[in-house]
């Protein structure tokens, strides 16, 4: 549930104590000090839960990056060509980003949406995808992970695989074989939410949200009912799915929605009505899911696992302060042309929501340092969340590492093509955005963006029915449970070995 907080879970659980999410808890463990990776993101945030790895690991930081040994998309010519590109694994990458199915064609969408194609990768357009100096062909999302996936194990056992998810790109589960999940079913996110007013995608309104969400709910009910996910075709019930839900995550993040105010009351404990009405939805959703295993008689051999690939921040709107980040980087390619006449603009990309994420056209440590200096020497001015005028010094930021203390930062050499040449934290509250319309955002290192919920729910956790744990775990930790659960060996992970992650404490499924 992209957005959930652990202290959402408890505050919900606590006064809906005959809720689906509260029956998961009494069923399970919950580690209550989970984290997801830095930056927290919801690519890094899920590659970690499926592999085991954070980005020093997986090569994935982020959906939309940069990589310095790459030649951009559209590139048929590598002979000579000056590498460095966008690696663009969003909606970008579709065929059609404006349609629900991403080009697919299909006729009498939004309802025809559970007919879209179980091999997204058909759905992404090459041309828009970075290109390989080596092979001058294009680099597809499965292909760009460096590390491989609980779904690639499962299926080197002869075991069933499905995920559902949001876009096309997500085919990145797949792994470095291109081969780990069967089914993945990625209807477009970012498409024009049909049947809406106002032309906004599926996340622009919290109940188009809702209906996005409703369509991959049902596509995990066939799944259990031993179809694939457009009911067509009879298959077992994976050893391996589930799906992301979206609907908490928009409710948060938008000011208002249906004439309902988003996000938090002040304060940030309690949520606010637009916050509340999108977690009885997820629960409803749940309890579906749980009510469809029970009848099919797996819920006895089924275990959930409930997480997030992010939380959000700031919960208290109070101490939000949206700055455009587009001015400060605008400001720092000024000041870089002063200083060097003639020269490119240093920033060559950025990818900045509550994080500062820079790759340089110049990747010298002097060049990091110019940047990390200037960004720390900058007032940058935001707005509140009542639309008030707010200054704060530093661009917004409380540290940032530049050039090889950006590398230290994620733990890789400094000759990386992949991590961003300057990382800079952001003070709590700060949302780098232009205009008023989000009053949260993700990708940082806020604790409110990386403690999420982890509940391991069902059987191989009955015998720690309704424990509370409270150590320190990551989300990575994941990864090497699920195979565990399914008595398979989690050292078939490269980043488990590489990273020496552990298993949470659970105990194989009978099967």
């Amino acid at each position: 549930m992209d957005g959930l907080h652990q202290a959402d879970l408890s505050a919900y659980v606590r006064t809906h104590p005959g809720s689906a999410l509260a029956g998961l808890v009494g069923a399970g463990v919950s580690y209550t000090h989970a984290s997801t990776p830095v930056p927290s993101d919801s690519f890094p945030g899920l590659i970690a839960q499926v592999t085991g790895g954070n980005p020093a690991t997986t090569g994935i930081y982020y959906d939309d990056t940069f990589n310095h040994s790459l030649l951009p998309a559209g590139t048929t010519s590598c002979a000579g060509a000056k590498p460095g590109a966008e690696v663009a694994f969003t909606e970008a990458a579709d065929r059609d980003p404006s349609s629900l199915d991403a080009g697919q064609g299909l006729a009498g969408l939004p309802g025809s949406i559970l007919s879209m194609t179980g091999s997204p990768r058909t759905l992404l357009d090459p041309k828009t995808l970075p290109v390989d100096p080596k092979t001058c062909t294009p680099v597809y999302p499965h292909s760009y992970l460096t590390a491989n996936t609980v779904f690639e194990v499962a299926r080197t056992h002869g075991l069933g695989t499905a995920w559902s998810d949001k876009h096309p790109a997500y085919e990145i589960l797949n792994g470095p074989s291109g081969t780990g999940v069967q089914d993945l079913f990625t209807p477009e996110i970012n498409s024009t939410a049909l049947g809406y007013p106002g032309g906004g995608d599926w996340t622009k309104d919290n109940a188009a949200t809702r209906q996005y969400d409703a369509y991959k709910v049902t596509a995990v009910r066939n799944e259990i009912d031993g179809y694939d996910h457009g009911r067509t075709r009879r298959v077992p019930t994976p050893a391996i799915f589930g799906l992301n839900l979206q609907s908490v995550s928009t409710a948060q993040k938008l000011p208002t929605s249906d004439g309902l105010t988003g996000g938090y009351l002040p304060g940030g404990t309690e949520p606010g009505p637009l916050l509340a009405g999108a977690l009885d939805f997820v629960d409803h959703q749940v309890g579906a899911l749980v009510a469809e295993l029970t009848r099919t008689g797996q819920a006895d051999s089924t275990v959930i696992i409930l997480s997030a690939k992010h939380a959000q921040s700031p919960t208290d709107p109070n101490a939000l302060t949206r700055i455009d980040d587009g001015a400060v980087i605008k400001a720092l390619n000024a000041d870089w042309a002063k200083a060097h006449p003639g020269a490119a603009d240093l920033v060559a990309f950025s990818t900045d929501d509550d994080i500062l994420q820079l790759w340089l056209s110049d990747r010298s440590q002097a060049a990091a340092d110019f940047a990390r200096t200037f960004v720390l020497s900058h007032d940058a001015t935001g707005n509140t969340i009542s639309g008030a005028s707010r200054t704060l010094p530093a661009s917004g930021l409380t540290t940032a590492y530049a050039g090889a203390g950006a590398a230290r930062f994620f733990g890789v050499p400094a000759s990386d093509a992949r991590h961003p040449d300057v990382v800079g934290i952001v003070a709590h509250g700060v949302v780098y955005t232009g205009g008023t319309s989000k009053i949260a955002e993700h990708g940082g290192a806020d604790p409110q963006d990386r403690n999420v919920p982890l509940v391991v729910s069902g059987a191989g956790a009955g015998a720690h029915a309704g424990r509370v744990d409270g150590a320190p775990v990551e989300t990575t930790s994941i990864a090497p449970t699920i195979l565990t659960l399914l008595g398979l060996d989690p050292n078939e992970l490269s980043a488990v070995r590489n990273e020496h992650t552990r298993a949470l404490d659970v105990t194989p499924i009978t099967r």
